[in-house]
């Protein structure tokens, strides 16, 4: 028997990498070809034109 609680999902910055335990309120969430993407707040701060113009991250 385990008693142990589930691990918790893990958010990974679809950019860089960076990983935290739930999406932080600084991060932005995109929605690209139906599936969700996190950015972290440094990737988002340094591509911000380019997701406020809707372009799909492989643009930028």
């Amino acid at each position: 028997m385990n008693d142990d609680p589930a691990p918790a999902p893990r958010v990974e910055c679809a950019r860089c990498g960076k990983t935290a335990p739930e999406p932080p309120v600084t991060w932005t969430c995109s929605v690209e070809n139906g599936t969700r993407h996190f950015f972290c707040d440094d990737c988002a701060r340094t591509h911000l034109r380019s997701i406020e113009s809707r372009l799909d991250s492989s643009w930028w």
